[in-house]
């Protein structure tokens, strides 16, 4: 058999093998902690398809002003969404402040 084409088939092989592979990307899905009950569904369920999809979950709380205060009803509201998520998706990191922001991670179950 010719090096060359030898060669040529396990490259072809390898490029064939990149392509079908998924990459965990990580979504992020952003609001305030003042959020309506409706907003929420709107981004539970974004979080639901991106977790579907084999994606990681960045769940952000932002804070403006005096809103840093009220931190407790930003980790009330992110373990909340673990919890409405928790058939599909694990928390792979508790939620923590992060300067004018709290963040939590979510990964989909194996």
């Amino acid at each position: 058999m010719d090096y060359g084409k030898y060669k040529f088939e396990q490259e072809k092989k390898a490029r064939e093998a990149k392509r079908k592979q998924h990459t965990a990307d990580v979504k992020e899905v952003k609001m305030r902690y003042k959020i309506e009950e409706h907003d929420y569904q709107v981004r539970l369920k974004l979080a639901d398809r991106f977790l579907k999809a084999g994606d990681k979950v960045k769940a952000t709380i932002m804070f403006r002003g005096r809103e840093i205060q009220h931190s407790n009803l930003a980790e009330d509201l992110l373990k909340r969404m673990a919890t409405d998520l928790q058939e599909i998706a694990e928390v792979q990191q508790a939620p923590k402040k992060e300067g004018r922001s709290m963040m939590m991670l979510l990964s989909p179950k194996k």
